[in-house]
């Protein structure tokens, strides 16, 4: 069995790729903060349901079963098509006398708080597999 099938495994990795991802602009955004005319740019928001929905024959694409006559159909439900991370420009409060919109405390706020969120991903996925882990050993080892 491939980690990967796991639901839980691969919205971890889609989670850790969206932080990476956001890591990546914010560390372009901090790189061009002298640059005239730099507009600071973001990732637009890793969300739970988005995820779900972007599960292609994942939980996303679960339809409750009617199994008597009586009971209401479910609605068809759309994929997501937010696969990918995109950057997304932001509106800052500071723009300097060249144009530039990077408030590197903004940045380094963002900074912290995606690394404090990958070492919480982090964390969780070495927990899933210390316990997958734990439920594969023989009984009584």
């Amino acid at each position: 069995m491939n980690i990967g099938d796991i639901p839980l495994f691969s919205m971890l990795r889609s989670r850790l790729g969206y932080l990476s991802d956001r890591q990546n602009v914010i560390a372009e955004n901090i790189a061009n903060a002298n640059t005239p005319g730099f507009v600071a740019r973001d990732v637009a928001p890793f969300t739970f349901e988005s995820q779900l929905r972007g599960q292609a024959g994942g939980l996303g694409m679960m339809q409750p079963a009617q199994t008597q006559a009586g009971h209401m159909a479910a609605a068809p439900r759309r994929a997501s098509a937010q696969t990918h991370a995109k950057p997304r420009k932001t509106g800052d409060s500071e723009v300097t006398l060249n144009g530039n919109a990077v408030v590197l405390e903004d940045q380094m706020i963002k900074m912290t708080e995606t690394r404090m969120q990958y070492d919480a991903a982090i964390g969780f996925y070495q927990k899933s597999m210390a316990l997958l882990r734990m439920a594969a050993r023989a009984p009584g080892r």
